[in-house]
């Protein structure tokens, strides 16, 4: 076997797809878990249950992990290939 059959998968394209889904995954991980309290003895529902940590923060995981499964089965076009 030559090296010429052995390609590697990942293209710079793939790996730019897969660190912007890092990103988007990180962002979202960062405002689950949102500030903190002034006061650890007081109990503030507002805070805690709060549209960004609740709704915003999770649909951004997804999309992250969506960006990811998109980075890994992305082909990419071989124009050099030969048969």
């Amino acid at each position: 076997m030559d090296k010429a059959n052995h390609r590697f998968a990942f293209k710079k394209v793939n790996f730019q797809w897969l660190l912007i889904g890092l990103a988007i995954n990180i962002l979202g991980f960062m405002l689950m878990i949102g500030g903190e309290s002034p006061d650890p003895a007081k109990f503030d529902a507002k805070e805690l249950f709060s549209p960004v940590r609740i709704t915003v923060a999770p649909i951004l995981v997804v999309i992250g992990y969506l960006v990811i499964i998109y980075a890994i089965m992305k082909k990419t076009k071989n124009t050099t290939e030969s048969n």
